[in-house]
C-alpha cells in the first residue's frame, strides 16, 4: 500500500497517505475477490446453496396398520402431517415418528419422515419449530386420518 508522509519537512503533525502502487491496488483486488469466493464456498457447504434442491427429510418406511394390500400408485397416495409439538427453546418436547403413527391406527402408512413446514415462525422461546411428522398414506384413508386430527401435507 502507500507510505506516511509529512506535508513539510519537520512537521510531525500533518500526514498524508501517498498514491498506492499499481502491485498494491492488484494485490488488494486479488484479497478481496478469494474472500468473497472464501465466504461463498463456505455458506454454501452449510447447505444454505442447496435447500431448494434438496429434500428436507429423506423417508423411511413405517409398518403400522394393514399392508397386506396391493402397493398403489404414486398418484394414490397422499401425505398427512400433524405437527412433533417441539417448541423453541427446548421448551417442547418433540414427539417422535413411530408414536405419532399410532395414531393412525387401521391405515397403512407407506413412509414416514420428520420435515420443516418451511414456513417463518416467529423467533421466540415457547414458539413453535415448524417441525412436522409427515406420512405418506393411500389417498382413500385421506378422510380417516383428517378425522383423526391430521392435516394433508401441502408443503413442499
Amino acid at each position: 500500500m502507500g507510505r506516511l508522509m509529512s506535508s513539510r519537512p519537520g512537521a510531525a503533525g500533518l500526514l498524508i497517505l501517498s498514491r498506492p502502487s499499481a502491485v498494491g491496488f492488484a494485490k488488494f483486488v486479488r484479497l478481496v475477490v478469494s474472500l468473497v469466493v472464501g465466504l461463498a464456498f463456505v455458506a454454501c457447504t452449510q447447505g444454505h446453496c442447496r435447500r431448494k434442491s434438496e429434500a428436507p427429510g429423506a423417508a423411511t418406511p413405517v409398518e403400522a396398520g394393514d399392508n397386506s394390500s396391493n402397493v398403489t400408485k404414486s398418484t394414490d397416495r397422499t401425505f398427512v402431517y400433524k405437527y412433533d409439538g417441539s417448541l423453541q427453546c427446548g421448551m417442547g418436547k418433540a414427539i417422535p415418528l413411530e408414536t405419532m403413527a399410532k395414531e393412525l391406527n387401521g391405515i397403512a402408512i407407506l413412509s414416514s419422515a420428520k420435515k420443516p413446514d418451511g414456513l417463518m415462525h416467529i423467533q421466540v422461546c415457547g414458539s413453535i419449530t415448524g417441525q412436522a411428522n409427515v406420512y405418506e398414506i393411500s389417498a382413500k384413508y385421506l378422510k380417516a386420518a383428517e378425522a383423526k386430527g391430521f392435516k394433508k401435507w401441502s408443503f413442499d
